[in-house]
């Protein structure tokens, strides 16, 4: 037998007043340098969005790694051939 546990989410702003008001929506604001986000109904939403002006992505757009230089033509012989080493010593 399974059993199905539904959870329900509530308005931050309005669970510090003690009120249950379900939450449909999420208010994200900057906090010490990091993104945050709590659950927030429409009206707390609205509200929000016209007291402060929204939060800009400033992250810089990731790079691409750079491939390791593969040479893309095997090694060439090369057109002069190499000094035959002689059997005779200078003397």
């Amino acid at each position: 037998m399974a059993t199905e546990v539904i959870t329900r989410k509530l308005c931050d702003p309005h669970s510090v007043n003690g009120e249950k008001v379900e939450a449909d929506d999420v208010i994200q604001f900057a906090y010490d340098g990091i993104v945050r986000e709590v659950d927030a109904c429409t009206e707390c939403k609205k509200e929000h969005e016209a007291r402060y002006e929204p939060l800009v992505e400033v992250s810089r757009v990731v790079k691409k790694r750079r491939k390791p230089k593969t040479e893309t033509e095997p090694a060439a012989p090369s057109s002069e051939p190499e000094p035959a080493a002689t059997g005779m010593a200078a003397g």
